[in-house]
């Protein structure tokens, strides 16, 4: 798979609420834009990817690290690892950037982490996962409550192929594929993580994005850029200007 140079193999990770399939409008420009593989897996209790027995940022690295199985055999010895995640996305690529973990690893880009979380915040996520799971009697009330929890309301229609991925269909009943337990993931502690790798990591933020401010982000001591314009969801709303920021690993 790779050759005496190595190749760079890109591993994009979703947010909360969302499915590796948001990151099929990417396929075309990184047809033309990635010389290397790219993976963009379901975490632990989206998609098609089972639960987990308890959430945690480590527990969703680990779920990652083990689909990554066949992959990485198949990397040859210069082969290289970029990874971008989004929000939740975003830290567990910090996990999987542990220097204990000893992945090859070149670089991890985190798009839209939120820094601070107020209690209040805490418990509603924590009542988030608790709740029973919801049915619904037709596929559109599915997909406009699929669209509201992983943030993508108005980025892409109820109909849309993407919203298939965060849906199930059991006895004519609509519900959603996320496993509710997986709110209950905790606040992420970034000064830990970022101090626990030795990989070049850049935090990058739509500028309305109203979930983390750039201070914020600064604070944490690493390089960090503003997307003019963009919200949370920057790698939906404008896929290109998100690709840029892998420019010095293409």
């Amino acid at each position: 798979m790779g050759d005496e140079t190595g190749t760079r193999h890109l591993l994009l990770l979703h947010g909360m609420g969302a499915t590796g399939e948001v990151w099929l409008p990417w396929a075309p420009l990184l047809e033309r834009r990635w010389a290397g593989r790219w993976l963009a897996p379901d975490l632990a209790g989206h998609g098609w990817s089972p639960p987990l027995p308890a959430y945690s940022f480590e527990a969703l690295a680990g779920r990652v690290l083990a689909g990554l199985g066949p992959v990485a055999e198949r990397l040859g010895p210069r082969d290289r690892l970029v990874v971008l995640g989004h929000s939740l996305g975003g830290v567990v690529a910090l996990a999987l950037a542990a220097r204990e973990r000893q992945l090859p690893i070149d670089g991890v880009v985190g798009l839209g982490l939120k820094v601070a979380w107020s209690p209040a915040e805490l418990t509603k996520a924590r009542e988030l996962a608790e709740r029973p799971v919801t049915w619904f009697a037709s596929r559109d009330e599915a997909a406009r409550r699929y669209l509201r929890v992983a943030g993508l309301t108005g980025l892409f229609a109820p109909d849309h192929p993407v919203v298939d991925a965060g849906l199930r269909r059991e006895d004519g009943r609509w519900r959603l594929a996320m496993d509710p337990a997986a709110f209950a993931v905790g606040e992420p502690q970034l000064p830990a993580l970022l101090a626990a790798t030795d990989v070049p990591v850049l935090l990058a933020r739509g500028e309305q994005d109203p979930m983390v401010s750039d201070a914020q982000l600064k604070e944490l001591g690493v390089p960090v850029m503003t997307l003019p314009g963009l919200g949370h969801n920057a790698h939906v709303e404008d896929p290109e200007a998100v690709l840029a920021l892998l420019d010095a690993y293409h």
